[in-house]
């Protein structure tokens, strides 16, 4: 099997706009066998464009072995911000790895999760900005129809917590009991859904207008199982979901993280990896109806690395970015690439 880098290596383009300040809002940081991503590999991607900080994003890895299971997902936040710490420590990287940190915590523990959270802002007060509790879901005849699905499971690499999405959770008043936390602390909630389910996010947002909600991988559109060959169907219905979902202020959009298998496009079965303008081919009418829609004041450019990793360079995937927004405003660009995730996960600005 070829090595993933010397795969990618295989598309090298000059970076565009190197002096451009980004911020990026979600990747994730793991140890997993074969496939490594820790402060190293970061640091050499993103010294690819001028990233001045990121987001890390919840993904199951080093949670603790503490007696109290749902406190075990401490563990990540504490592995996330020990990255950070020695990523200041470190002159030869220029950017502030993991300013941020967003964690998880079972919401369906009602106002119990109160203990979590209060957990999570302990081990890094200064870093610690929010939830993600998976939302994702599938039911098994839509799982079992495409191995992409089962290969890149978000329960495949789960520690010791079960954190398998449940059927409506969104809708769910135990969860919603949970949820109702996260203002108290000014606390953000990623919301990762797949397409059929923005009605849920749509519901929950009009519930807790207080609440920031930031909607993840431009709402999950996916082009797998029982979707295989069906994007063209499915846009329509996504942008009528987009566009109601714009309505509530509270929420924001991260415009990427559609280059995962689960989205369909297959370009990690391909012989040769995507360049920018392939993926601006296949990607620029998604992209640029939701950011209309949203505005670039509620949107924010993201990698969604490593997983993306599986499709395309870092430097392939902040290409496509800037080639996409060549004709929006200095202003506009300036909140999609940087202000807008600043704002969002209120970040000192470096």
């Amino acid at each position: 099997m070829q090595d993933l880098n010397t795969w990618l290596d295989q598309i090298v383009e000059e970076t565009l706009e190197p002096e451009l300040p980004i911020i990026d809002p979600h990747h994730h940081l793991w140890d997993r066998p074969n496939s490594p991503y820790l402060l190293k590999d970061i640091a050499e991607d993103v010294s690819t464009h001028n990233i001045r900080q990121t987001i890390f994003i919840e993904c199951g890895e080093m949670y603790s072995d503490s007696d109290n299971v749902n406190m075990r997902v401490v563990g990540e936040t504490e592995f996330a911000s020990q990255i950070g710490k020695m990523s200041d420590k470190d002159s030869n990287i220029t950017a502030r790895i993991a300013s941020g940190v967003v964690g998880t915590a079972n919401l369906l523990l009602g106002e119990e999760v109160a203990q979590v959270l209060e957990a999570h802002i302990a081990a890094n007060p200064d870093r610690f900005k929010g939830i993600r509790h998976r939302a994702v879901w599938l039911d098994e005849h839509t799982i079992n129809q495409d191995k992409d699905i089962l290969e890149n499971s978000p329960t495949k690499h789960i520690n010791t917590v079960d954190r398998t999405p449940k059927e409506s959770m969104l809708l769910d008043e135990t969860f919603r009991k949970g949820f109702r936390q996260l203002s108290k602390y000014d606390l953000t909630f990623e919301g990762w859904v797949y397409h059929p389910q923005l009605n849920e996010l749509y519901d929950l947002a009009q519930a807790f207008p207080d609440t920031k909600i930031i909607l993840n991988h431009l709402g999950g559109p996916l082009g797998t199982g029982i979707y295989r060959g069906k994007l063209d169907e499915i846009y329509p219905f996504w942008k009528k979901q987009i566009a109601k979902l714009a309505q509530c202020k509270n929420i924001y959009l991260k415009v990427g993280g559609i280059q995962m298998p689960l989205n369909g496009h297959d370009w990690h079965r391909r012989p040769v990896p995507p360049s920018s303008d392939e993926l601006i081919a296949v990607n620029h009418d998604w992209y640029m109806y939701a950011i209309e829609q949203f505005g670039p004041e509620r949107s924010m450019f993201e990698s969604n690395f490593p997983v993306d990793k599986q499709s395309c360079s870092y430097n392939v995937v902040w290409n496509q970015f800037k080639k996409l927004s060549m004709k929006l405003s200095e202003t506009e660009r300036q909140f999609l690439f940087h202000d807008t995730a600043m704002n969002v996960y209120q970040l000192e600005k470096i």
